[in-house]
């Protein structure tokens, strides 16, 4: 990920809560195989934990915490994890070995991100024309060691809490017989995170009368998307006028 200074984000909580409010995470590996493609991309939601108890790992103790989630083993990026994970274990004779020795990377986008007209730009464009088009959006990039979840997204994202509200899915809920059936074709996995980026590119970059022509930009729109990049906008052009 290119990252300007002025579009870095280098606050772990920001960085951390990000994740937590965008799972859905982009699992890329580049692992050698003489039967499937070296690099291998899949779709996988996690849950994000800070908790240092969970493992005695350094780098989890200086707080960047674990991403866990599950693949299905018919997955071909599942395959090579397995066979990457076999070979290593046979080279190094210890069954005990649950670690690949190749890093991950994670991938997090926000929700929501658009194109940017240099129509928008209603200091610039009129005085020098020297704009262009852009794109504006948010993502974090994490990474960390593979090692060899319902509830958080019932209760946070469904809003699925008890009480005056509907209660969360439970496993119970299905028949224990397909249940077993499932997790016969799951593997599950734990990323320990040594190293967390993230990249807020808002127009922050640009001078106060822009970034407001970008801000009416998006609200003139009329749409959920507009008018939530519009409020993404005005917030990180705050930041940076305080200098945060």
């Amino acid at each position: 990920m290119y990252l300007r200074t002025v579009h870095a984000e280098g606050n772990l909580a920001i960085l951390q809560e990000f994740v937590k409010q965008n799972p859905l995470g982009i699992l890329n590996t580049a692992l050698k195989s003489t039967v499937y493609p070296f690099i291998q991309s899949s779709h996988i939601p996690f849950v994000f934990n800070v908790d240092t108890s969970a493992t005695g790992h350094e780098d989890n103790q200086q707080g960047y915490g674990v991403l866990r989630g599950h693949i299905a083993k018919q997955n071909p990026q599942a395959k090579v994890l397995i066979e990457t994970l076999a070979a290593t274990q046979t080279e190094l004779g210890d069954e005990t070995i649950r670690e690949l020795p190749e890093d991950v990377l994670v991938l997090f986008n926000g929700p929501h991100h658009h194109y940017v007209t240099p129509k928008f730009y209603v200091e610039t464009k009129p005085t020098t024309g020297k704009v262009v088009p852009t794109w504006n959006y948010s993502a974090v990039q994490v990474y960390g060691k593979v090692e060899d979840l319902s509830r958080q997204a019932e209760t946070s994202i469904m809003g699925y809490t008890g009480g005056g509200n509907l209660s969360p899915w439970e496993v119970s809920d299905a028949p224990v017989s397909y249940i077993d059936i499932l997790k016969k074709n799951i593997i599950g996995i734990e990323i320990r995170i040594h190293r967390m980026e993230g990249k807020f590119k808002l127009s922050q970059e640009m001078g106060k009368g822009d970034r407001e022509g970008v801000i009416q930009g998006f609200d003139n729109l009329n749409s959920d998307v507009g008018r939530n990049m519009a409020e993404m906008v005005k917030d990180r052009g705050n930041k940076k006028d305080e200098g945060a």
